[in-house]
């Protein structure tokens, strides 16, 4: 058995194992298991929200297309002045 069969092996067994004790503590304690799974999930759903949240508000805006495209054309005239010497050394030696 191969290192990845057995971590599937062992999530698969541990998220049986972790049913059945849902379901026990359901069964023995409903009203506090049910008050502790709703706020788990709202939990998890809120801090989800935050994070994306958190995200937007550090992350810092892209360029304008504007301005993206005068740094790509800037480039391209670069490159075709740097081209242009070549090409005239070798007009010049034939």
């Amino acid at each position: 058995m191969s290192k990845d069969q057995l971590i599937g092996a062992l999530l698969l067994v541990g998220s049986v194992i972790g049913i059945i004790v849902y379901g026990y503590l359901l069964y023995l304690y409903p009203q506090l298991i049910l008050q502790i799974t709703a706020f788990v999930a709202v939990a998890g759903v809120l801090g989800i929200v935050g994070w994306i949240g958190y995200t937007l508000a550090t992350t810092p805006p892209p360029k304008p297309i504007e301005e993206i495209e005068k740094e790509i054309e800037k480039e391209l005239k670069s490159i075709e002045e740097k081209e242009e010497p070549k090409t005239e050394e070798k007009g010049q030696q034939q």
